[in-house]
């Protein structure tokens, strides 16, 4: 074993109204967010009373994770840190010195290659290293995107085809549903610059696009087989933008999408969140509130799949990711894509507001 220590790496969120402001901030420093907008999006938080649902949700992922490590006989314990929020990664470092660790293998609760998906994290644990100035006695990997992981995408196919089901039996036909895969929407240079350069010149779109394409494709594969017949039609769309209006995003949104079914005769829709990996606030506000009133609004069927959480699937998918790294077991791959490889390559998903190298790169 050539780890000591395991990081669970997210995001981050607000834990009271107090919280609320100063995580908007931290999260949009340096960016070109309207004040509307983020005032918008501060309305979302005050409704749950300031209480961000991804931190107790990181908390029972990390419990969970823990006992499949038990089950499996991996002596390694794992902690927990966050970009934004408390505990932020410099509190998680500190903790994970004192416990006399020091080669560390982080997991980020992002299963996509892209600047905030994947390198920004590098660079944010890599500068939390120097910060807490133990840049020289210890070492952090990532580990590599699980985008087609089975244990990613299974839980996916098992709530898409009971959504399905329960759909027929209400009478519906596969004709009147469609499919609305969903995902973070980002700019479009963001996405275009996902990935390695190699890749650039062979996928238009970028990476980013890419791997959820593959993704969805992995779930409607999946989800023929159990249903033994073709899966309705489908779409990938895009949520929760949050950049000035003059900077073009990732389209169709899936608000526009779903009243452009509705006007073309389709009577029910089945929201696929392939972008996330729990139900958290942009899942809850965005789909299950907004998405369902628009579709309400226009007469349409919703349903909406459950992200992976803490299923088993994804939970014993997560620990198969770490024994890749932690034992060299075989990597598992669903779609022609992956495995991904654990490194990034130099220029991989670039930042965007910045011309300055990768704080951090590789491993």
């Amino acid at each position: 074993m050539s780890y000591d220590a395991i990081l669970l790496s997210s995001f981050g969120g607000p834990e009271g109204l107090d919280d609320v402001i100063p995580f908007l901030e931290r999260v949009t420093a340096g960016r070109d967010i309207p004040k509307e907008r983020l005032a918008e999006v501060g309305t979302h938080y005050l409704t749950m009373n300031g209480v961000s649902p991804i931190n107790t949700q990181n908390r029972q992922l990390v419990s969970a994770i823990k006992d499949e490590l038990v089950k499996r006989k991996l002596e390694i314990p794992i902690f927990w840190g966050n970009r934004n929020s408390e505990p932020f990664f410099t509190d998680a470092l500190r903790k994970i010195n004192s416990a006399g660790c020091r080669k560390v293998l982080a997991i980020t609760t992002s299963a996509y290659s892209s600047y905030s998906g994947c390198r920004q994290y590098r660079e944010n644990l890599a500068q939390a290293l120097v910060e807490t100035g133990l840049a020289e006695s210890m070492t952090i990997d990532k580990v590599r995107s699980y985008f087609d992981h089975p244990g990613f995408v299974e839980p996916f196919i098992t709530g898409l085809v009971s959504a399905v089901n329960e759909m027929q039996s209400e009478g519906l036909n596969f004709s009147d549903i469609h499919l609305l895969f969903t995902t973070h929407s980002i700019p479009n240079s963001m996405a275009e610059t996902s990935g390695p350069p190699a890749m650039r010149g062979e996928l238009i779109e970028g990476v980013y696009v890419a791997q959820h394409r593959a993704t969805l494709s992995c779930v409607l594969e999946g989800t023929q087989l159990k249903l033994a017949e073709p899966a309705p039609s489908w779409s990938l769309v895009y949520q929760s933008r949050s950049g000035a209006p003059h900077t073009p995003w990732l389209e169709p949104d899936i608000g526009d999408a779903i009243k452009e079914l509705a006007a073309n005769g389709t009577k029910a829709v089945i929201v696929i969140p392939i972008g996330f990996i729990s139900d958290h606030v942009e899942v809850v506000w965005d789909l299950d509130k907004v998405a369902s009133e628009i579709a309400e609004e226009q007469g349409l069927r919703f349903a909406r799949v459950a992200t992976p959480g803490i299923s088993g699937a994804f939970v014993s998918g997560i620990v198969d990711l770490l024994e890749e790294r932690i034992n060299s077991a075989e990597p598992l791959a669903l779609s022609d894509l992956g495995p991904w490889p654990d490194r990034c390559p130099i220029g991989c998903c670039p930042n965007p507001r910045s011309d300055l190298p990768a704080i951090a790169q590789g491993s």
